[in-house]
C-alpha cells in the first residue's frame, strides 16, 4: 500500500510539472534575458505584474517615448506594471550604441528607471525567440505579426500572457491606451 501512495504521489507531481510546463509556453515566463548590465534575468520574476515590452531606440524620431514610458512606470509601478526596455538596431541603425552607450543615453537623458534589456533583434533571420512569441499567434495565441519600428509596445496580462500589440506611434499617454494598462492594473 505504501508503494502504491509514492506510486500515485510520484505520478501526480509529474503531472504538475507537465502541466506547469505547459502552462508557461505560453506565456513570457518561459524566457530568460540579459539585461543592460550583461545578468540574466529570468522574464518569470514578473509573475503577477502587467507588464509593457518596448523594443526602443535612442535614434528615432520616436525616441521621446522613453520620457512616456519613464512617467508611465513610476505612476504606476507600485500598482503592479513594470516596463521592459529591449533596445534593437533593425530599423535604419537606428539604435547603434553598445549596451553601456545604451544604458548611459537613457539615464542621462530619460531618467530611464525601468528595467532595460542588452540590444536584441526583433525581426529578421536572428530575431530574438522572445519577440519571436510575441509576434507569432501559434506561439502567443493572440497575435500574428512582425514589429513594424521602433517602440512598438506588447501589453501582457498579469497572467504573462500576450494581450495585444500597440503601434510604435501610438504613446502610452494616449487616453485609450492608459485606459486598457489602468484597467489591467485594477
Amino acid at each position: 500500500m505504501k508503494f502504491f501512495s509514492l506510486f500515485a504521489a510520484f505520478f501526480l507531481l509529474v503531472a504538475l510539472q507537465n502541466l506547469s510546463a505547459q502552462n508557461m509556453s505560453n506565456t513570457i515566463y518561459q524566457f530568460d534575458m540579459v539585461n543592460i548590465d550583461g545578468e540574466t534575468v529570468s522574464l518569470s520574476d514578473y509573475q503577477g505584474k502587467v507588464v509593457l515590452i518596448v523594443n526602443v531606440a535612442s535614434k528615432c524620431g520616436l525616441t521621446p517615448q522613453y520620457e512616456d514610458l519613464e512617467n508611465l512606470y513610476r505612476e504606476y509601478k507600485d500598482k503592479g506594471l513594470v516596463v521592459l526596455g529591449f533596445p534593437a538596431n533593425n530599423f535604419m541603425g537606428q539604435e547603434p550604441g553598445s549596451n553601456d552607450e545604451i544604458h548611459q543615453f537613457c539615464t542621462s537623458i530619460y531618467g530611464v528607471e525601468f528595467p532595460m534589456f542588452s540590444k536584441i533583434s526583433v525581426k529578421g533571420r536572428d530575431k530574438h525567440p522572445l519577440y519571436e512569441f510575441l509576434t507569432t499567434k501559434k506561439l502567443n495565441g493572440v497575435n500574428d505579426g512582425e514589429v513594424k519600428w521602433n517602440f512598438q509596445k506588447f501589453l501582457i496580462g498579469r497572467d504573462g500572457k500576450l494581450i495585444k500589440s500597440i503601434a510604435p506611434t501610438t504613446r502610452v499617454v494616449e487616453p485609450k491606451t492608459l485606459a486598457e494598462i489602468q484597467a489591467l492594473l485594477n
